[in-house]
């Protein structure tokens, strides 16, 4: 998230809260695509990571971006920390570790998500070369170690690296060593929502499998395909994870309030200022009974910043976020829209994919999720494997995004987008597959090729 939120208006109710996710209802015609990926810096010369300091660190770097751009700088105790397109409404943010994330505008089409990418790799390169910076486009740091990795200047940031070691073995690894690719999609009505969340919980371990690209660490196969994916099953499983009662009757806005409600806090702003509150709940500081600020009440900001420190599988904000994927090469990163765009935006393949993932248990929706970091494709779920679940999502996506017929400039529908996706069901291969045979064979057990193979 780009930048925490800032609206003062004390809560009442949880009727607020609940009107509050459903403001984010729109007609079909006003749907969106919202892309963000993050990138890993590091420094051309010896392929280390960047310091925020300095006059080559990523400080500079968001210097650079902000005079290039002519962005609103976010600023947090005199250090940029993002930069804010007001009038697009994009954004440029850092992760933990330095991770450089572009939260893409809404668009209309994944024809100008691409072209967004496009543009903001070619900026991003043009401040960032002659700095000696290059990014890495894996779902993990194929070589580092936690140590070495600087934590970036951003007080959030502090109180989750303290409260992850006491909720999981692998938060930090989360936060400062990994990148995904995710896609924010609207919903029309509570019927509507619900019916997307369900789909795309069921179907998240497909986009997985099909992107799953961090095989490495501290330059060794790590023995998954998708170690992002499996670092989240132990970071903090009471905000992450598959949602199995969104299945249940009765689920809707409400449902997803009291959820929220339960998981526990990180912080909450005042002014400048991030109060230590990880592990505490949200319920609390709604009743004014919040031991960290006794009879304070809590505002609409600190119910937007809450809720976007909740970290399940699709997570429902104001509109839906698609959170399984790994980041990977360029190139791919405008499939995850269109993948979800064709089977999501489209009724007829949406009620198709409904009918295909409704008769899986949550069992059987778990285990995918649990097996698939490791097997990729060859998990299973409803006793087919993911290889051929994606292979019918793939024609499902495809025939809704040849129903919404938007062309671009060369009368190209946005079927063109998903053939990365084409080509890893045709080979059977994961991405990290392929690493690992590049890592096996002509990289000579090195995972130094990847900084050259791999770059932006």
């Amino acid at each position: 998230m780009a930048r925490d939120q800032i609206d003062m208006t004390p809560l009442t109710s949880r009727d607020e809260l609940v009107a509050w996710v459903a403001a984010g209802e729109k007609p079909k015609d006003q749907f969106r695509i919202g892309t963000e990926h993050e990138k890993t810096p590091f420094r051309l010369s010896d392929h280390c990571p960047v310091p925020y300091e300095g006059p080559r660190g990523i400080g500079a770097l968001l210097n650079g971006m902000q005079h290039l751009l002519g962005w609103e700088p976010i600023m947090e105790r005199g250090n940029i920390i993002g930069l804010y397109d007001v009038t697009g409404g994009g954004a440029i943010s850092l992760e933990p570790g330095g991770q450089f994330e572009l939260s893409g505008a809404p668009l209309e089409t994944v024809h100008q998500t691409r072209a967004e990418l496009v543009a903001h790799l070619a900026q991003v390169r043009e401040i960032a070369t002659p700095l000696g910076i290059g990014f890495l486009g894996l779902g993990m740091a194929p070589s580092w170690s936690r140590a070495q990795i600087p934590m970036m200047p951003k007080g959030r940031y502090r109180i989750m690296t303290n409260y992850m070691p006491k909720v999981g073995h692998l938060g930090i690894d989360m936060m400062y060593r990994t990148c995904t690719v995710q896609t924010n999609l609207d919903f029309s009505s509570e019927a509507d929502m619900v019916k997307k969340l369900r789909v795309s919980l069921a179907l998240q371990p497909v986009g997985t499998a099909l992107f799953a690209n961090s095989p490495f660490t501290e330059g060794k196969p790590n023995g998954f395909l998708s170690f992002r994916s499996e670092i989240w099953r132990d970071t903090d499983n009471a905000r992450a994870g598959m949602l199995p009662w969104a299945f249940e009757d009765g689920m809707g806005y409400e449902r997803y309030v009291d959820y929220a409600l339960d998981v526990p806090m990180y912080f909450i702003k005042r002014g400048d200022e991030y109060i230590d509150v990880a592990g505490s709940s949200f319920r609390d500081l709604f009743a004014g009974k919040h031991p960290a600020v006794p009879g304070e009440r809590a505002t609409l900001s600190d119910w937007a910043n809450h809720v976007s420190t909740i970290f399940p599988e699709v997570r429902l904000k104001r509109y839906l976020e698609m959170r399984g994927s790994d980041s990977g090469p360029w190139e791919r990163l405008p499939a995850l829209p269109a993948f979800w765009v064709g089977l999501l935006y489209d009724d007829s393949s949406l009620d198709a994919a409904w009918q295909m993932v409704k008769g899986w248990s949550a069992a059987e929706r778990q285990q995918a999720r649990d097996d698939v970091p490791r097997l990729g494709l060859k998990a299973k779920v409803g006793g087919r494997t993911l290889l051929d679940v994606a292979t019918d999502c793939l024609a499902l996506a495809r025939a809704g995004l040849k129903r919404r017929n938007l062309l671009d400039r060369e009368g190209r529908d946005e079927t063109r987008h998903l053939q990365p996706l084409e080509e890893i069901v045709a080979t059977r291969q994961t991405p990290a597959e392929h690493l690992l045979a590049r890592f096996h064979g002509p990289w000579n057990g090195s995972v130094e090729p990847a900084y050259r193979e791999n770059v932006f």
